[in-house]
């Protein structure tokens, strides 16, 4: 019975993870995505104080 719930819990954590991860890759999609627009906007706009983030 051990063994049994063993594998149970294992089966949970992976696919937990699993989820975790996939969400986190959309996350880091989203990031980049609003990265390059503003890189881009920036870009466009010109000039050396142009910027919209403060790092």
């Amino acid at each position: 019975m051990v063994p049994v719930l063993l594998v149970l819990l294992l089966a949970l954590i992976l696919f937990g993870a699993g989820f975790a991860l996939k969400a986190l890759w959309w996350v880091a999609i989203a990031v980049l995505v609003v990265w390059l627009l503003g890189f881009l906007l920036r870009s466009s706009a010109g000039g050396s104080r142009a910027r919209w983030y403060r790092w």
